[in-house]
């Protein structure tokens, strides 16, 4: 049994992703995440999309890493490039989605599952939920999107936390900055909702080209980051979003002036 990544799209251009592997704590093998990215690459060039929700099956885990059964497995240097490949693959194809990811992290975070949380735009957590990078511990280094840590929570946390490969609870992760929120388990979809909410409110090519430069901000010196921006910003005038947009808002004013 290897899994399988469920993709549901609703009314509003919604996408639920689900890894859907509770029996293994939704882990990661090379079949459940080349099917993981074929889903997110072809969910990619939906012009429709507004935002996607991922998560992990059951109550258990979001995601619980690896699976170290098929690590342990690997017998050579190409093997093992050919699966963290596979591994940077997942994190790279939520990456690359032009609209907001939101992780819904409802259970045990580990290793590669905190790699793909940290590859979402925004981070929610049940407060029964935990956070630990342990390859260390099994004689490998956290590696791939590892890398984006130290943007979240800083150099001394990032190796308080892949050195000694701690254990974090999600209070903990919340004062580290690796989280947005922790909720209770019975309002954390609800919580989710209220930020689709702001998302489908504000206007969907402004929202793709936003994700888009705060992309191009993470990879480029502040100069080149400032002009990119001034770049975005008068590229917007090229669809009628910004007027049509800032109009509705002037005459909603207007309205509430006139009440």
């Amino acid at each position: 049994m290897t899994g399988r990544f469920d993709v549901h799209i609703d009314a509003r251009g919604v996408a639920r992703l689900t890894v859907a592997h509770d029996a293994k704590l939704n882990t990661l093998n090379p079949v459940l995440l080349d099917e993981a990215i074929a889903a997110l690459r072809d969910l990619a060039t939906r012009p429709s999309l507004r935002a996607a929700v991922l998560t992990g099956e059951g109550e258990r885990a979001f995601i619980g890493g690896a699976d170290i059964t098929a690590m342990a497995a690997l017998a050579t240097p190409a093997e093992a490039e050919a699966f963290i490949r596979r591994i940077h693959g997942i994190c790279a194809a939520i990456r690359d989605l032009p609209v907001p990811v939101i992780a819904r992290i409802n259970g045990w975070c580990l290793g590669a599952g905190l790699e793909v949380a940290a590859a979402c735009d925004m981070r929610i957590a049940v407060r029964e939920a935990k956070f630990g990078m342990p390859e260390v511990r099994v004689g490998i280094p956290s590696v791939v999107e590892a890398a984006l840590l130290p943007g979240l929570i800083g150099w001394g946390r990032t190796r308080r936390l892949l050195l000694l490969a701690e254990t974090l609870s999600a209070a903990d992760a919340l004062a580290w900055g690796l989280l947005e929120e922790v909720a209770h388990r019975e309002r954390i979809d609800a919580r989710i909702e209220a930020w689709i909410g702001n998302l489908l409110a504000a206007g969907p090519e402004a929202i793709r080209a936003q994700k888009a430069l705060i992309r191009q901000w993470e990879d480029r010196p502040i100069n080149e980051a400032i002009a990119a921006g001034i770049t975005a910003f008068a590229a917007s005038w090229n669809s009628d979003e910004p007027k049509r947009m800032m109009h509705a808002f002037l005459e909603e004013q207007k309205l509430r002036k006139q009440r």
